[in-house]
């Protein structure tokens, strides 16, 4: 408590700010795509999701770029204003007076690029105000607020989404303002200074940024072997999910039958309820041992919990391998974040971030092709596969840990 009380007043409030952007993502876009199915059909709607995705990735390789010209704090405002705008016409649109599925879609493009336009800004900034020595901490306190938000979000999208969308939108958008107004009114800028932006060579000199951010050799070998092994977490959502609905017999827990899709939600929320209750202790835990080997464990342990959840169809089996899963991710992810923050230039921060979003995105693109593979091959060659994305970004990890170790040594000096 002693060692929050003395960061960034930054940090305290983006933590808040956090939990109630992400509240707002976690109670309207895990449902979003049955509201558009209902009206458009499944097969329009999942052109108009990888739409949505397409242009929330454009957008955000612009907010990067940009945030590293105009500073950090510009670019969360006006993302934090589009939002909240088009919270408040997406709610009109599903009210008594205005119903539009086409108006709905048209905000929900508008609010999921205003998370890519602010996101790599905000990340930058969480770098800029940070100390090598507290970022551990720092974002293992971000990563609890973003998981207790989902989790939050989730459990209030779940009972209000089909019944009561109106009044959850309405929320959503008072809860947007906020958000705006703990940006506003709280938060600092954190960039030293903003450059003259030539606006008749903007496509050029982004380019010419970008092409030195791919020059990294290191960075990219990082941002490959993360999207690796974030890949095997979006299984549970796209093949395990569907192997498990096929696959697993009803089983009993408690009294209560439990087929596979009821079993990919109960996964989902240990997996949620073990990082709002384990985060500090796992991760003041594991600062004891050596943080080279900690991290390579961590992706040890990881993917052997996947690998064990994507073969097995006991309940209790997968309980205790969702266990091991989260325990090696909360082990991983405040290390990974502390090296990707000792990674980038000053000049380049937000870029960068901007192109490590593409891990989300390529994670995504990569467990959707499993889905495909999962329709030809057996379980057994599938939890191989799985295996080896863990596998050759654990080698990756471990090829450039001493790079790693290095770079973060020069910038805390």
């Amino acid at each position: 408590m002693n060692v929050f009380r003395n960061y960034h007043r930054n940090i305290k409030i983006r933590i808040g700010q956090i939990f109630l952007t992400d509240m707002v993502a976690g109670a309207i876009f895990p449902f979003i795509a049955i509201y558009f199915a209902n009206y458009f059909g499944a097969t329009i709607t999942g052109i108009l999701l990888i739409v949505n995705v397409l242009i929330s990735l454009v957008v955000g390789l612009y907010g990067g770029y940009y945030s590293d010209l105009i500073g950090r704090k510009k670019l969360m405002v006006i993302a934090g204003i589009i939002r909240m705008v088009a919270f408040a016409i997406m709610t009109f649109a599903n009210s008594a007076i205005w119903l539009s599925p086409e108006i709905t879609f048209v905000m929900a493009i508008l609010i999921t690029a205003s998370f890519g336009l602010d996101g790599p800004a905000a990340d930058a900034m969480i770098i800029d105000i940070t100390k090598p020595n507290e970022r551990k901490g720092v974002y293992a306190l971000l990563y609890w607020s973003f998981n207790l938000a989902f989790a939050v979000g989730g459990i209030l999208g779940a009972l209000t989404f089909n019944d009561y969308l109106f009044e959850l939108l309405l929320t959503m958008t008072m809860t947007s303002v906020a958000s705006n107004i703990l940006i506003i009114f709280f938060i600092s800028e954190t960039m030293d200074k903003s450059v003259t932006i030539d606006n008749k060579n903007v496509l050029k000199q982004m380019f010419h940024s970008y092409k030195n951010v791919a020059g990294d050799k290191l960075f990219i070998l990082f941002v490959f072997a993360g999207l690796l092994i974030q890949s095997i977490e979006n299984q549970l959502e796209n093949y395990i999910a569907i192997r498990l609905d096929n696959d697993m017999p009803v089983q009993e827990i408690f009294g209560f039958g439990v087929s596979g899709v009821e079993m990919v939600g109960f996964l989902k929320s240990e997996n949620t309820i073990i990082v709002v209750v384990l985060t500090v202790f796992i991760t003041k835990l594991v600062s004891r041992f050596n943080e080279g080997n900690t991290f390579l464990w961590s992706i040890a342990i990881f993917t052997m919990g996947y690998v064990g959840i994507s073969f097995f169809d006991n309940v209790w089996v997968l309980f205790g391998f969702m266990i091991l899963a989260t325990v090696g991710e909360l082990m991983r992810v405040p290390i990974q974040s502390d090296f990707l923050a000792s990674i980038p230039t000053d000049d380049k921060r937000s870029s960068y971030m901007a192109v490590y979003g593409l891990v989300f995105n390529g994670s995504m693109m990569i467990s959707s092709f499993f889905v495909t593979l999962g329709g030809i091959f057996s379980k057994e060659t599938m939890s191989i596969l799985i295996m080896l994305c863990g596998l050759t970004g654990f080698i990756i990890m471990k090829y450039i840990m001493n790079d790693l170790k290095a770079r973060r040594d020069a910038q805390a000096t």
